[in-house]
């Protein structure tokens, strides 16, 4: 059994998924661009989920967030289907758009960790030699609006929505990191240390392409190709699935021992439950507790917020 996952409030996720046989699904284009900033933005709006940065690449997307609810599996679920299915109408398919592989979902535990998958993300079109800067991509990149800290507004896509549905006809949102967090407390410091990591890394991604004598694929290229085209690259199979990036040492131990206490104690009161006696589930507890009605344990303030960590 895949062990269960601990759905906490007030945390930061990375949230990545894979096209399916890695195909170019999701190649820029204003019909695609269009469609997945609507759904991203319509199923944020809907689970209150703060976003930070989305970063759409041909064949997979990562997205950072932030859940101040513990909602974060029902925005995904929304989202992807959401996506699925209007990028299927766009494209005239009807097979599977997403990997049969679950949504990578990883909690950033320290303000390094944010930063690290923030750079990550916004420079990955970089990093993937396509570009040379960030700001030359012409996929999704949320890069600017969350520096500028100016709002997203997209239309009702025409593709697979309904003129007259209960979808609405326009979205807007303001990509940014909300103030009060334990994990970034001075927001305007961390926007300005955010920018120079992503000028360093496009700095350095520009210096091994040198030293290799490689060039970037480049903009227009990148808008020739086919959604039906795949990577010639070989994919690398049975990796490991990570659930947390924590830069310190201590803070990724903490973190490990806390899901560890969390799975112990779920297969516990699992164990009970299915015995047909009383069970009260660790706080934390998502899928049970939403299909089944299980009875959860509320979190103390310390387990909770993790001030400790």
């Amino acid at each position: 059994m895949t062990a269960p996952r601990m759905i906490l409030p007030d945390r930061f996720y990375m949230v990545t998924r894979r096209c399916a046989q890695r195909q170019f699904l999701l190649c820029p284009g204003p019909d695609a661009n269009q469609i997945f900033q609507y759904c991203l933005l319509e199923s944020a709006i809907r689970w209150d989920i703060t976003v930070l940065l989305p970063c759409v690449l041909s064949n997979h997307h990562h997205t950072v967030i932030y859940d101040r609810h513990g909602h974060v599996i029902e925005f995904i679920q929304h989202f992807h289907s959401l996506l699925a299915r209007s990028m299927n109408a766009l494209r005239g398919r009807w097979e599977n758009f997403f990997s049969t592989e679950e949504p990578c979902l990883v909690e950033l535990v320290d303000r390094n960790d944010i930063l690290d998958k923030l750079t990550y993300s916004a420079t990955n079109p970089v990093k993937d030699g396509l570009v040379e800067r960030v700001a030359d991509w012409p996929g999704v990149n949320g890069l600017d609006a969350l520096l500028s800290g100016r709002s997203v507004k997209v239309e009702r896509p025409e593709k697979f929505f309904r003129d007259d549905g209960a979808m609405p006809c326009e979205v807007e949102l303001t990509f940014h990191i909300p103030e009060g967090t334990r994990q970034i407390p001075d927001v305007p410091a961390f926007l300005n240390e955010l920018r120079d990591s992503v000028v360093r890394a496009e700095a350095g991604f520009a210096r091994q392409r040198a030293e290799s004598g490689k060039r970037v694929l480049g903009r227009r290229r990148v808008l020739r190709q086919s959604w039906c085209d795949s990577p010639m690259s070989h994919e690398s199979r049975r990796n490991r699935r990570p659930r947390i990036a924590a830069r310190s040492t201590r803070s990724r131990i903490q973190v490990l021992q806390r899901n560890q206490i969390f799975i112990d104690a779920y297969r516990k009161a699992r164990k009970l439950w299915l015995a047909g006696l009383e069970a009260i589930f660790p706080a934390g507890t998502f899928w049970l507790r939403r299909f089944a009605a299980v009875q959860v344990a509320e979190a103390p303030a310390a387990f909770s917020i993790s001030n400790q960590l």
